[in-house]
């Protein structure tokens, strides 16, 4: 039997225990979390600290290997593996499905190996710790990472396996466009070799700490209307 058509009971047992909640509040916190769109402030700070703390040129660079980045991971997990592999989502799966608490009617797309959010959101977490080397931002930058993933698994449109692999491709691929940045910047920009501390300022990761609050505040206060809309 292709590994397509085996779901293992364990990743079923775990989807179902963080699957869905009683809380239409919690739901609200959950479809917020998940939306691409709630982290703009975040990932403004994250581009306002590269611009201000290097030449044109190198920020050039480092955001065209984000973008590159993202795309890859993305198009790895939803471009090749999810047509390849055509392992069902949870909410599309003709035994699992039934047993799904949909959130706001949201189902997802018709596969889901791998998931292309933990893909993403790790890809850039791990990059951005390489860049900067702040222990206190690499913390929030996977708290931040890890909340969008288990979103996907409270929505029930991933299995835990789906995440896994997701989070493993996306910091392997993290871990390889910082090494093709540090070529870059060796080569290019006069850098001896990978950076062990941080050459950015303590005070701009500032910035990066309240967009990351503010955030926060938006998802808590967004999920009441959600909870009161329905």
């Amino acid at each position: 039997m292709r590994f397509i058509d085996t779901i293992s009971q364990w990743d079923i047992d775990l989807l179902l225990a963080l699957n869905g909640s009683e809380s239409l509040y919690l739901d609200g916190i959950m479809w917020t979390i998940t939306r691409t769109s709630t982290w703009l402030l975040l990932f403004g700070a994250l581009f306002y600290i590269v611009i201000k703390n290097n030449k044109l040129k190198q920020s050039l660079v480092i955001f065209i290997l984000v973008a590159l980045l993202i795309t890859v991971a993305d198009q790895v997990a939803s471009g090749i593996c999810k047509p390849l592999f055509q392992r069902f989502r949870p909410t599309h799966d003709p035994i699992v499905g039934p047993m799904i608490d949909i959130v706001n009617g949201y189902r997802g797309g018709k596969y889901g190996f791998f998931s292309s959010h933990a893909s993403n959101t790790f890809a850039g977490a791990t990059f951005f710790a390489l860049l900067f080397r702040s222990t206190s931002v690499s913390i929030v930058l996977f708290i931040w990472a890890t909340l969008c993933t288990y979103s996907r698994l409270y929505l029930g449109v991933h299995y835990p396996t789906d995440i896994l692999t997701g989070l493993t491709f996306g910091i392997f691929s993290g871990y390889v466009f910082h090494f093709l940045y540090a070529y870059v910047g060796k080569r290019y920009f006069c850098q001896t070799s990978l950076n062990t501390t941080s050459s950015y300022a303590k005070q701009d990761f500032l910035v990066f700490y309240a967009a990351f609050a503010l955030s926060c505040i938006y998802i808590l206060i967004r999920a009441l209307w959600y909870a009161d809309s329905f």
